[in-house]
């Protein structure tokens, strides 16, 4: 039986230079959806914690998925297919398609702390056909504003990739190498668990635990 490859991309600041979240925000401000002024000096506080390893979680997803409950699936959906075009291509890394061809023979995971509705169709583009994204409750064919299981931020991820693999029959270490890309201190603790720990463009504390550890540090522009 061959050797088997687990490779797992983070999205954020990693194969995008952004954050799909915070656009995803910016964008429903600009369309008219919610209030600019407001949400966006909201958006900024929980981004600089997420940035500086100290963010809310919880509060953070009350406000930021609170607009998902308040519109229908299909006006959602239609807005996304204009956020893709207007915030996401034009955000993609250069290097990232590249660097997906490389584990091409690989299993492919994206896992990310965003919602599973903003970044489902972000990996179908990357053509990624595995996503482990902050997953959402529905109820009458519309968002609740709520999150279902564990949101997939910090040792959430840990969590949300051993579950996807036991309902796959499967434990990390079936696979001989495992890779894990991504740009965030948030991270660390499903990258000390692969063999092929990689930092994209990394915050500066993860940078520091990267040099201090020997892990590898790309750049994908």
């Amino acid at each position: 039986m061959a050797a088997r490859t687990l490779a797992l991309f983070d999205l954020d600041d990693t194969l995008l230079a952004g954050d799909s979240d915070y656009e995803w925000g910016l964008f429903l401000a600009e369309i008219g959806a919610i209030d600019e002024a407001g949400y966006k000096a909201r958006n900024d506080e929980f981004m600089a914690q997420y940035r500086a390893g100290t963010l809310d979680l919880q509060a953070f997803l009350a406000f930021q998925l609170c607009p998902l409950s308040q519109f229908s699936m299909a006006q959602l959906d239609a807005w996304h297919a204009q956020f893709m075009e207007r915030k996401i291509l034009p955000i993609v890394r250069p290097g990232s398609r590249a660097l997906l061809d490389k584990h091409r023979g690989a299993v492919q995971v994206m896992v990310t702390a965003t919602n599973e509705f903003v970044t489902a169709p972000i990996a179908a583009a990357f053509g990624i056909p595995a996503l482990i994204a902050t997953a959402l409750e529905r109820a009458d064919g519309r968002f609740t504003g709520r999150t279902v299981g564990t949101p997939s931020f910090r040792e959430g991820k840990v969590v949300r990739l051993k579950e996807w693999l036991a309902s796959r029959g499967e434990r990390l270490e079936d696979y001989a190498e495992s890779w894990f890309y991504s740009d965030s201190i948030n991270d660390v603790p499903l990258m000390s668990l692969v063999t092929h720990p990689v930092a994209v463009h990394p915050d500066e504390p993860l940078r520091a635990h990267a040099l201090e550890r020997g892990w590898p540090i790309i750049r994908l522009d």
